[in-house]
C-alpha cells in the first residue's frame, strides 16, 4: 500500500525525522490559509499523487500552466494561483503512463536553502535477506539513471536485524554520502530512526529523494515515498486509515475485498491462475507467443466458487481484455470448484471474448466435464503451452 508524500512525512516526523513545515490542502480556497501559516518567503506547491517524477511531469490541461507538478512560489498570491491551476488537473509523469493521474490534493511546504542533494532509501535486499540502506551522492535524480550511468556512486549497507543500525553502519553511510560536521552528527540519529520506522511500520520501501544538506549544515527530508507490506496492514490500522482509494485501480480495490492478489497490467489477455509462481509463468509464456497479459491474478490455493466468480468478473470488467486464459493446477484447489465458479460468472456477466481453460490436478476430469456439459463456448487446452498458443491465436484472429 502506498501513501502520499505529506502522509509519509507526518509519519516519519513522528519518529523524529527532520522535515519542513507543511500543510495539505484539498481546495484552492485552503491554499491561502496554508501559505500564510508558513514562514515563507519561499513556498513549494506539490501535487500529491502516487507516482514519482512529479516535478518533471506535465499537465494535460493548458489551463494548468507549463510548469510541472512541483512548483516554487515566491508570494502567497502565486501559491493560490498554482493551486487553482493544479487541483483537478491531470498530471502525466514517467510512472503514470499517458493516462496520467488527477491531482486531488496538494502539499504546501516551506522552502529550503539547499546546499547538497543526496539519495537514501531502505528496502528488503533479498540477496542477503536483510533490510538495507541504498545511498548515493546523486540525489534528486532517477536512481535508475544513476545505476545505469554511474553505478559506482550507489552504496548498499545491509543491516544485521539482531544488532540494528550500529555505529559502524552509520559511519559507512556517512562516508558514502560524504557528510561532514552537523550533517554527520545528524546522521547518528537520522539513519537509526529511519530503520526503526521501516521495521516498526512493516514498510516495503522508504525512499528519500532528495535527502538534503541545508546551508546551515543540517540534514532534512525534502521528499519521502513510503510503501507498506499489504499483508501486515492488520497490525497497523493507523496506516490503513491513510489509504487513498482514488489513487488505486477500481479492479484492484474490488479484488482486495475478495482477498484476491490482482495487479492491473497494460496488455489484452486476462489471466486467472492459482499460485503466484504459476501466474508469473503464465504471463511469461503469453509474452513468449507475442501477446501481453492484462493482469496478474492469483486466486490462491483454496479459493471458493464465490471467489472464482468474483475474479472472473474483475477480469471481464477491464475493457482492454480481448481474451481470457484460465490456468489451474489443482492441488488444494479443486478443478471442479474452478469450473463451477467460471460457469456461474459467465452466466451472470456473459462471455464477449475468447476463453481458453487449462485444468490439471485434483478432480480434473470432473472439472472438464462440468465445462463441457455447460454449453459454453470455451476452448479447452491440454497444457500451458497449448493454452498460451490458443489464446494468443484467438485474440489475434478476433
Amino acid at each position: 500500500m502506498n501513501i502520499h508524500e505529506y502522509q509519509a512525512k507526518a509519519l516519519l516526523k513522528g519518529f523524529g525525522a527532520p522535515v519542513a513545515a507543511g500543510v495539505p490542502v484539498f481546495s484552492a480556497g485552503e491554499a491561502e490559509a496554508a501559505a500564510r501559516s508558513l514562514p515563507g518567503p519561499l513556498w513549494v506547491v506539490k501535487s500529491q499523487i502516487h507516482a514519482g517524477g512529479r516535478g518533471k511531469g506535465r499537465f494535460k490541461e493548458a489551463s494548468a500552466g507549463e510548469k510541472g507538478g512541483v512548483r516554487l512560489a515566491r508570494s502567497v498570491d502565486e501559491v493560490i494561483e498554482f493551486a487553482r491551476q493544479m487541483l483537478g488537473a491531470t498530471l502525466v509523469t514517467k510512472q503514470t503512463g499517458q493516462a496520467g493521474k488527477q491531482v486531488n490534493r496538494l502539499y504546501i511546504e516551506d522552502g529550503a536553502d539547499i546546499a547538497r542533494e543526496l539519495y537514501c532509501s531502505l528496502l528488503v535486499d533479498r540477496a542477503v535477506g536483510r533490510v538495507a540502506f541504498v545511498v548515493s551522492t546523486e540525489g534528486g535524480m532517477d536512481i535508475e539513471t544513476v545505476a545505469h550511468d554511474t553505478p559506482e556512486k550507489i552504496v548498499t549497507v545491509a543491516i544485521d536485524p539482531e544488532a540494528g543500525v550500529t555505529a559502524a553502519d552509520v559511519a559507512a553511510i556517512v562516508s558514502a554520502l560524504k557528510l561532514e560536521g552537523a550533517a554527520a552528527k545528524d546522521a547518528e540519529t537520522l539513519f537509526p530512526l529511519l530503520y526503526w520506522a521501516f521495521i516498526d511500520k512493516d514498510m516495503s520501501l522508504l525512499e528519500v529523494n532528495p535527502l538534503i544538506v541545508l546551508k546551515d549544515g543540517h540534514l532534512r527530508l525534502l521528499d519521502a515515498k513510503v510503501s507498506f507490506d499489504g499483508n501486515a496492514l492488520f497490525r497497523h490500522p493507523d496506516v490503513e486509515a491513510l489509504r487513498d482509494l482514488t489513487e488505486e485501480d477500481d479492479k484492484e480495490i474490488e479484488a482486495h475485498k475478495h482477498d484476491l492478489a490482482y495487479v492491473a497490467l497494460s496488455g489484452n489477455i486476462g489471466c486467472m491462475v492459482n499460485g503466484a509462481g504459476l501466474a508469473m509463468a503464465t504471463m511469461d509464456i503469453i509474452k513468449l507467443y507475442g501477446a501481453e497479459p492484462a493482469n496478474f491474478l492469483d486466486v490462491g490455493g483454496g479459493a471458493s466458487r464465490e471467489k472464482v466468480t468474483a475474479a472472473f468478473k474483475i477480469i471481464t470488467a477491464d475493457p482492454a481484455v480481448k481474451g481470457i486464459l484460465i490456468n489451474i493446477f489443482g492441488g488444494i484447489m479443486k478443478c471442479d470448484v474452478i469450473a463451477e465458479g467460471v460457469i456461474a460468472a459467465v452466466r451472470e456477466v456473459g462471455l464477449q471474448v475468447p476463453l481458453v481453460v487449462r485444468l490439471e490436478g485434483t478432480n480434473v476430469a470432473l472439472g472438464k466435464k462440468i465445462i463441457a456439459d455447460s454449453g459454453l463456448d470455451v476452448i479447452a487446452a491440454d497444457d500451458l503451452d497449448d493454452a498460451a498458443r490458443k489464446i494468443v491465436a484467438a485474440v489475434k484472429g478476433a
